[in-house]
């Protein structure tokens, strides 16, 4: 699976945590800089990941409206192992709903 990392200047343990539920592959974008407001998410993106206690808010703005269009999930939540853990359960969780219905339980979106 591949993710896209939005947010804290450091990941300290959460490769770890991310490879422990299958996502392989992923991106990390600080989201701190004016130039990243400009950022387009990649449709090979399986899921991002936002940090938002260490990200700009105008990114954070222009990842949400591109992932309204596009349909990809995303998690919210601090920099913090144990949170992540617990939103990639509840998220990777539901995958079985997401095939059967197409729509993602979490997020209120359709799944491609």
């Amino acid at each position: 699976m591949n993710a896209l990392l939005v947010g804290a200047d450091k990941l300290g343990n959460i490769p770890d945590l991310l490879l422990t539920h299958g996502i392989d592959n992923f991106e990390h974008i600080s989201g701190r800089k004016k130039g990243m407001r400009n950022l387009v998410v990649s449709n090979r993106v399986d899921i991002v990941i936002v940090f938002t206690d260490f990200v700009e808010h105008p990114v954070l703005v222009n990842i949400k409206s591109q992932l309204k269009e596009t349909n990809i999930p995303c998690i919210y939540c601090k920099r913090s192992t144990t949170q992540l853990k617990q939103k990639l359960e509840s998220c990777l969780s539901c995958n079985e709903y997401c095939a059967k219905t197409g729509k993602c339980m979490l997020y209120s979106s359709k799944v491609q």
